[in-house]
């Protein structure tokens, strides 16, 4: 019987994710992102959004009305303003698709002009409040489920705004088994890889559409502001931040994605140009010592190195390069300042150095140990 290695991997389970409805109203309002689609995960969201949390009451046509946790009473023509179609059987159309799905319940009252609904499930993921008040539609937060927008956005062919929500919904912030959330949200679409590289091909399998359109797509909505499209080279794939995602959900201030950062937390090798002193140094004037040691780098390419660092610390908050006063060092980690790993047919010399950052003569008050890996440029 053969031998295998075991590798363990912990898997972070997603049950639901949290959605701020001022977030679901600004949607509502941008007509530059389209709602033409077969998905539905836009919909349902706006119904979410509207769903009771505490038993309160609504007066409409001189009748007052009931409406429990996880319901919502409304005129048609209001929903159809809030789901953007010209048409009010349209409106119901939408929630008949939606309640053939098992997702939503309904009633027509009022002769037909108003619409009753309930969200299943809604007791399950969100918190039912036991007294009685009325509910504010603008502000707070709701829960979605994972599970429900996975297949939601499964069905047929997904809007601009369906897309625009499953992207949202699949943020990661901070999370040690997904790779580079670290740097800020990432879009993870939870494969159990913990990897958010992401490739068009995939994306057009889940959204229902061309590689083309897909392309086209995330670029107009990074051009709208709504997120940061970091694609790179070869078939490494493309990583996807969301912007203003931490104001919204969290009310902090957003953050700064440095490529060259996310890069480094994706294990992701970028060439260095052979003409480095030809490169804008963000450096003011720092004191760049190099242990004699460090034979196997030249100068030019050390200043890359030190370049480099320095502009993804500084997106950190770290700006010692700035200052006259710093004073950095680099050096060798082993003796011979390489470590030889076998590589296909040949050997690759991954280079180790340690780089400590000093305010003066004074002890280090940063230190770091970069790892250069040589990439093969034959095609």
């Amino acid at each position: 019987m053969p031998d295998y290695q075991l590798e363990i991997k912990q898997v972070v389970d997603y049950p639901r994710c949290r959605i701020y409805r001022e977030f679901v109203q600004t949607l509502i309002a941008d007509r530059s992102i389209r709602t033409n689609g077969g998905s539905g995960l836009f919909y349902y969201t706006v119904l979410c959004s509207y769903a009771n949390f505490r038993t309160s009451y609504r007066r409409l046509d001189g009748i007052t009305y009931t409406v429990y946790p996880g319901e919502w009473v409304c005129r048609v023509s209001e929903l159809a303003v809030c789901f953007r179609v010209r048409f009010q059987h349209k409106a119901l159309s939408i929630l008949k698709t939606l309640q053939d799905r098992q997702l939503i319940t309904f009633t027509q009252l009022g002769h037909g002009h108003l619409v009753k609904y309930s969200i299943k499930g809604w007791r399950k993921h969100n918190t039912v409040l036991d007294y009685n008040c009325p509910c504010q539609k603008e502000s707070g937060f709701f829960f979605m489920p994972i599970a429900v927008a996975t297949e939601l956005i499964s069905y047929g062919k997904a809007s601009e705004m369906d897309v625009v929500l499953d992207l949202w919904l699949s943020a990661i912030y901070k999370d040690n088994q997904v790779l580079g959330s670290e740097v800020g949200p990432v879009v993870y679409l939870r494969n159990g890889t913990g990897n958010p590289l992401l490739n068009y091909s995939d994306l057009a399998q889940r959204w229902g559409l061309s590689r083309s359109t897909v392309g086209r797509l995330l670029k107009k909505l990074a051009d709208l502001d709504y997120l940061t499209l970091m694609s790179f080279p070869g078939r490494t794939g493309s990583v996807i931040y969301l912007n203003s995602y931490l104001s919204t959900m969290f009310q902090v201030s957003d953050v700064m994605v440095d490529k060259d950062e996310v890069a480094m937390s994706l294990n992701i090798k970028l060439h260095i140009p052979e003409d480095a002193d030809a490169a804008e140094s963000i450096l003011d004037d720092p004191k760049v010592c190099v242990s004699d040691q460090l034979i196997s780098v030249s100068k030019s390419q050390v200043e890359h190195i030190v370049r480099k660092v320095a502009q993804v610390l500084e997106t950190q908050g770290i700006s010692c390069f700035h200052c006259p006063k710093s004073i950095v060092k680099l050096y060798p980690l082993s003796g011979d300042c390489t470590e030889a790993v076998e590589g296909g047919s040949a050997q690759t010399n991954i280079l180790k150095i340690g780089m400590v950052i000093q305010c003066g003569n004074d002890h280090p008050i940063y230190s770091f140990e970069l790892t250069m890996t040589p990439i093969s440029t034959n095609f």
